[in-house]
């Protein structure tokens, strides 16, 4: 029986894009392949401004887990009995996500959206996909719901990507010592550029996980 490495799980707010403050049960897979999670990596790792941790089982609710398990997690988290909506992210959740948890999942009336980089395609079936694209990787995954631009990144500018098959494309501030300054100029280049929206990382304004 397979079994998957989690990190984390958790319930929490969606904090960011589309369905930002949206209830949300977040399983967050160990592993990346832009970042191997290690601060002594990062200078040489593909994506260098990653703030999450996403190396090991030892967070909340984290473990090796087979698919049965990870539903039962899921389904005591949620605090009621409408549809489970989980965000599936990591680290690179489609290193892991594959279609037989897909399946089961979607067996289980779950609402399945994930976070991820693109540069993996995803199973059939799932609900909700978010491409968060690096600069200077291949993106395969080229459609989807949303595309989630981290800005500024060197190597990657909006007008490179909004060709891509996506349904809402947002522009996410990079955080950081100059948070204040890429704000302003995701939100100048958004009203210059109307098919794009501002995205903030709203959980952090909230003061929650």
């Amino acid at each position: 029986m397979k079994r998957y490495k989690i990190k984390e799980i958790f319930y929490t707010l969606q904090g960011e894009g589309f369905h930002a403050g949206r209830p949300a049960v977040f399983v967050r897979f160990t592993g990346c392949n832009l970042w191997t999670g290690r601060d002594e990596d990062r200078k040489k790792a593909v994506c260098q401004f990653c703030d999450t941790d996403f190396i090991g089982t030892d967070g909340q609710n984290g473990g090796n887990y087979s698919a049965h398990q990870l539903i039962q997690i899921i389904k005591e988290l949620w605090p009621d009995d409408s549809q489970p909506f989980i965000v599936c992210t990591g680290g690179e959740p489609l290193l892991q996500l594959d279609q037989a948890l897909t399946n089961a999942l979607r067996k289980n009336n779950i609402y399945i959206a994930i976070e991820t980089n693109g540069t993996q395609l995803a199973p059939k079936g799932v609900d909700w996909i978010c491409v968060s694209p690096k600069a200077n990787t291949e993106l395969v995954l080229t459609q989807g719901d949303e595309l989630k631009l981290v800005f500024p990144q060197k190597g990657m500018m909006p007008k490179d990507i909004e060709h891509l098959d996506f349904q809402h494309f947002y522009l996410q501030p990079m955080d950081g010592h100059w948070i204040k300054a890429h704000t302003h100029e995701a939100i100048l280049y958004c009203k210059a550029h109307p098919r794009w929206k501002v995205s903030i990382q709203l959980h952090k304004i909230l003061g929650i996980d």
